[in-house]
C-alpha cells in the first residue's frame, strides 16, 4: 500500500504542477521513472518478504527441536575388529520411502570368510549392501562387528574398518591419491600404493597421461578416466587401510578379463589376511573367490550356506528359485 500511495502521489504532484504551469508535462514521466528507481528496493523486499518470514520461522522451529534432543556422548573407543561380522534379522526401507525392500536377513561371518549375494534384479541386493556398511539404517534388526552394533562406534572410527565399492562408482574432484586415501589429509603414501597394488592398478596410475601418476587430477566424478579405470581406482579406495570388512556391490560391472582376475585376487588376499568380504555380483568368476552364498528373491533370503550346497539347492525345480541361477551366466562353471 505504501509503495502504491507513493507512486500515485508522485504522479499527482506532477500533474498539479503542470496544471498550475509550474512545470512541463515531461516532469510527470521523469517523476514516474525516478519514483520507480527509488522504490525498486521496496519492490524487492515485498517480493521476498514471505520467503524471509518462512525461513525465519523454520529456523526457530528447527532450533527448538534441536534444543529438545539430548546430547549424545562420544562413544567409547573400541578395539579394531578382527573376529566376526553379524547381521540380525534385518528389515530395510529406503530413506524417504514406505516399501520394505529387504526383510528377515541374518547371517554370521567369521574372519577369512567370503559371502556372495546373488538374486534377480530388484531383489534388494544393493539396498542390503548399503545397510551392511552403515550408509543406511535398518528399520529393524542390527548389524554388528565383533559383537558391537554399528551405533556403538564413532562414525569416523568405524569407517576406517570398512571398505565399500558401490554399484554406481563415485569419484571426486581431486587427485588419484586423494580419492584412494578417501581425502585423508594425513594419508600414508605407502598405504595408498599398497591399496593400488592390491587392486592391480598401480601400473595404470603411473602411466596416466601427463606423467603425474598419483597426482593426476581426475575431475568431478572421475571424468578423465574410463569406466574400467574408475572401477579399479574405486576398488583401491575400498582396500585402502586394510579394512576388516570389505563390501563390493557389482565390482566387475565395467571390468575386462584382466580386471576381473585382479578383482578375484584382491578378494582372496583380503580373506587371506583375516578380513571378511561380501560381494554382490552376477558373474561366477568373482563368486569363485567366496565360500558362502546368500540368495535373495523379492527381498527375502531363499537359500544360504556353503556355495556348492546353495547352487545345488537353487538348481532343484522344487525350490521355485531356479531363475536365480539364470542371473549367473556361468553358473555351470563354479570355481572353488
Amino acid at each position: 500500500m505504501l509503495r502504491m500511495v507513493l507512486q500515485s502521489a508522485v504522479l499527482a504532484i506532477g500533474a498539479y504542477l503542470v496544471i498550475i504551469q509550474q512545470a512541463s508535462a515531461g516532469i510527470i514521466i521523469a517523476g514516474s521513472i525516478l519514483a520507480a528507481r527509488a522504490l525498486a528496493p521496496v519492490d524487492i523486499a515485498i517480493a521476498n518478504w514471505r520467503g524471509f518470514i518462512a525461513a525465519r520461522q523454520s529456523w526457530q522451529r528447527l532450533g527448538g527441536l534441536l534444543a529438545k534432543l539430548p546430547r549424545q556422548a562420544a562413544p567409547m573407543p573400541l578395539p579394531a575388529p578382527s573376529t566376526k561380522f553379524q547381521v540380525d534379522n534385518l528389515i530395510v526401507v529406503p530413506p524417504g520411502e514406505q516399501k520394505v525392500v529387504v526383510r528377515d536377513v541374518g547371517f554370521t561371518l567369521n574372519r577369512g570368510q567370503g559371502l556372495g549375494i546373488i538374486g534377480p534384479s530388484g531383489s534388494g541386493k544393493s539396498c542390503l549392501a548399503r545397510v551392511l556398511v552403515g550408509a543406511w539404517i535398518p528399520v529393524a534388526g542390527r548389524v554388528r562387528i565383533d559383537g558391537s552394533a554399528f551405533d556403538q562406534w564413532a562414525p569416523e572410527a568405524l569407517g576406517q574398518h570398512i571398505g565399500y565399492l558401490p554399484q554406481d562408482v563415485e569419484l571426486f574432484a581431486g587427485s588419484v591419491l586423494q580419492n584412494i586415501a578417501r581425502f585423508d589429509a594425513q594419508a600414508d603414501p605407502e598405504a595408498v600404493i599398497k591399496a593400488a597394488k592390491a587392486a592391480e592398478v598401480d601400473d595404470l596410475i603411473r602411466s596416466l597421461p601427463g606423467d603425474k601418476g598419483y597426482g593426476t587430477q581426475i575431475g568431478e566424478g572421475g571424468t578423465t578416466l574410463s569406466a574400467g579405470q574408475r572401477q579399479r581406482v574405486a576398488l583401491a579406495r575400498a582396500l585402502y587401510g586394510d579394512p576388516f570388512l570389505v563390501v563390493l556391490d557389482e565390482p566387475d560391472a565395467s571390468l575386462d578379463q584382466s580386471g576381473e582376475q585382479a578383482l578375484q585376487k584382491a578378494i582372496l588376499d583380503v580373506r587371506a589376511r583375516g578380513g571378511i568380504v561380501i560381494v554382490v555380483s552376477h558373474r561366477q568368476t568373482v563368486l569363485g573367490a567366496v565360500d558362502l552364498l546368500l540368495a535373495l528373491e523379492n527381498g527375502r533370503p531363499v537359500a544360504a550356506g556353503p556355495k556348492e550346497l546353495v547352487l545345488q539347492k537353487l538348481a532343484r525345480p522344487a525350490t521355485g528359485a531356479v531363475h536365480i541361477l539364470k542371473s549367473l551366466p556361468e553358473h555351470g562353471k563354479t570355481q572353488a
